[in-house]
C-alpha cells in the first residue's frame, strides 16, 4: 500500500469514529442537561507499557464522549478492563473482577462492562467469558482499538454481548489521541507486534507481527507532545531494536537512526526506550545512546535466563556469553550506564545449575533493578506443552534465592549514590508527604527530596543524595 493510501485510510477511520464520539457526546450532554448527572467510567489496565498507552487512548475517547472518571468501578457507569495475557496472575485478576461486577450489574443493569486487550485475542478466553460472565457487554481485542466508540454505541440497544476480535493485525492507524497520565512524560509507540516467538510468550499471538510506524509520524507526535509541555518520552515496542524492518524503502531507517532524529527535537529533555531484545541490539544503538545527549543512561535489557541451554529452549537466539559481551560493550562506551532486566524462574527443564548461571549474570552485570517473576504456562505456546515442568514449590524456592541476590545488589548500587548530585525531572509531590517532591534521575532512580516546592514540577533540578534506600534515593535540593 502506498504512503498516500495509508494516510487516507487512517484519516477515514478516525473520521468515522469521531462521528460515533460526537453522537455519544450529544447523548451524554442531553442527559446532563436534563438531570445534572454526568456518566462516569473506570478503566483498569493490566500488563505492560503498551497496554498503559492503549488505555490512555481509550480514556481520551471516553472523555471526548462526555464521560468523567469515577472513584471506583462499583460507582462507574462504564467499566473497562484492558487485559494482559503474559502472566497467569493478571488473567485471574480479570476473572475475579468480572465476578465481582456480576451482582453490581444486577442492581444497575444500565452499567456497561467492556473487556479488551491481549487476553481477548485468545479464542478460549472469549468463550470462557461468553459462558461464565454473560453480564459483560463488549469484548474487543488489540487490533481494532480505534473502533471503540462505534462498538460502545452498538451496546446501547442490545442485551447480548458484542464480540469484535480480529485475528489478524492490520495497518497502523495514525491519529488516535491519548489522555496522558503525566503531562511531562509520555509513552510513544514506535512499532506494534513481535516476530520473535519465544517459546514461553503469547505476545506474537495477541499483538500480531511487527509493524513499524513511519518515522515522520513518530517525530510529529513527539513535537506535538513537546509543544504541550512534555519533557520526556519513552519509545515503546515489543522489540525496539527491530524498528524499521517493515517500512517501505523510502521510509526505512534503523532504531539507532530514529534515536538520533528524536534527539534533534527542540524542547525535548529526555529520551528512554523499551524493550530491547539482546539478539537484535546493535553497536549502532549503543553508539547512539553514547552520542545523543537526551538519551538517558539507562538500558533495560532482559536476559530471562543465564543458562545457554535454557535460552535455546526459549528460542531467544543468543547465549550467555553473547549477552555478557553486549553488556561489556555498553559499559565501555557509556561508563555510567544503569541496567535493568527481566528474569524468569522455573522455565521447563530448569536445573539448579541453570539458576546458578542466572545468579552469575546478576553478579557480573550488577543490575540497578530487575523484574523477577515465576514462569507460568500460557496456553497456545510451545513451552506449555513441554513435559519437564518444574514443580511449584521448587520454582518458589529458586525465585526467593534469585530475588535475594537481585535486591542485595540493588541496595549496594543505590548506596554508591550517597553524596552525589543527580539531575531529577520533578514529577510531583510524594504520596506520603506533600512537603517532599519526587521524580526520576536519568538512571531511572526514584528520587525523593526536600527543599523545593510544587512550582518545580516539570522542571529539571539538581538533588544531592543524603539517604539512599534499597529501592529509592532521598536527598535535598541543591540551590
Amino acid at each position: 500500500m502506498s504512503k498516500r493510501k495509508q494516510i487516507d485510510l487512517s484519516i477515514d477511520k478516525i473520521e468515522e469514529q469521531e462521528k460515533y464520539i460526537e453522537a455519544i457526546h450529544r447523548m451524554n450532554e442531553g442527559l446532563f442537561n436534563r438531570t445534572g448527572y454526568r456518566k462516569s467510567y473506570f478503566c483498569t489496565t493490566f500488563g505492560c507499557q503498551m497496554n498503559e498507552h492503549d488505555s490512555e487512548m481509550l480514556i481520551n475517547m471516553l472523555e471526548a464522549m462526555g464521560y468523567v472518571q469515577a472513584l471506583s468501578e462499583d460507582q462507574a457507569d462504564l467499566v473497562i478492563y484492558n487485559t494482559c495475557a503474559v502472566r497467569e496472575n493478571a488473567e485471574l485478576k480479570v476473572y475475579g473482577n468480572l465476578g465481582h461486577l456480576k451482582s453490581i450489574k444486577k442492581k444497575r443493569p444500565d452499567m456497561k462492562i467492556v473487556v479488551c486487550g491481549c487476553m481477548m485475542q485468545q479464542p478460549h478466553v472469549v468463550e470462557e467469558i461468553k459462558k461464565k460472565y454473560r453480564h459483560v457487554d463488549l469484548i474487543f481485542g488489540t487490533h481494532n482499538l480505534y473502533k471503540f466508540p462505534e462498538l460502545l454505541e452498538s451496546t446501547f440497544n442490545r442485551d447480548k454481548i458484542i464480540v469484535d476480535v480480529w485475528d489478524v493485525d492490520g495497518e497502523v492507524v495514525e491519529g488516535l489521541k491519548s489522555n496522558r497520565k503525566f503531562e511531562i512524560k509520555a509513552f510513544v509507540n514506535i512499532m506494534y507486534g513481535c516476530n520473535n516467538f519465544c517459546t514461553y510468550c503469547i505476545v506474537p499471538y495477541t499483538r500480531g507481527r511487527e509493524r513499524s510506524r513511519k518515522p515522520g509520524d513518530i517525530i510529529d507526535e513527539i513535537r506535538s507532545l513537546v509543544k504541550d509541555g512534555t519533557k520526556e518520552v519513552t519509545l515503546l515496542g515489543q522489540n525496539v531494536n527491530s524498528y524499521g524492518k517493515t517500512l517501505e524503502d523510502d521510509q526505512k531507517i534503523s532504531f539507532a537512526q530514529l534515536l538520533r532524529e528524536v534527539n534533534k527535537i527542540d524542547g525535548l529533555e529526555r529520551i528512554r526506550f523499551m524493550t530491547s531484545h539482546p539478539k537484535d541490539i546493535s553497536d549502532d544503538v549503543i553508539y547512539a545512546m553514547r552520542d545523543c545527549d537526551k538519551v538517558c543512561e539507562f538500558l533495560h535489557l532482559p536476559f530471562q535466563a543465564g543458562s545457554t541451554s535454557l535460552l535455546k529452549k526459549m528460542n531467544r537466539h543468543y547465549t550467555k556469553e553473547d549477552y555478557l559481551k553486549i553488556i561489556e560493550k555498553a559499559k565501555r562506551e557509556i561508563p555510567n550506564l544503569a541496567f535493568s532486566t527481566d528474569i524468569m524462574i522455573g522455565f521447563p527443564g530448569e536445573t539448579d545449575q541453570d539458576v546458578d548461571d542466572t545468579i552469575d549474570i546478576c553478579e557480573q552485570v550488577r543490575y540497578d533493578s530487575a523484574f523477577t517473576f515465576i514462569y507460568s504456562k500460557r496456553r497456545g505456546t510451545p513451552a506449555a506443552k513441554m513435559l519437564d515442568q518444574v514443580p511449584d514449590d521448587v520454582k518458589h524456592q529458586r525465585f526467593e534465592r534469585v530475588l535475594e541476590v537481585v535486591n542485595r545488589i540493588s541496595g549496594e548500587k543505590n548506596a554508591n549514590y550517597l553524596g552525589k548530585t543527580l539531575e531529577v525531572l520533578v514529577e510531583g509531590a510524594s504520596k506520603k508527604n506533600e512537603a517532599v517532591l519526587t521524580g526520576k534521575s536519568r538512571h531511572n532512580k526514584t528520587v525523593n527530596f526536600t527543599g523545593g516546592d510544587k512550582s518545580m514540577i516539570g522542571k529539571l533540578v539538581q538533588v544531592k543524595i543524603t539517604d539512599p534506600k534499597s529501592f529509592s534515593l532521598n536527598g535535598e535540593l541543591v540551590k
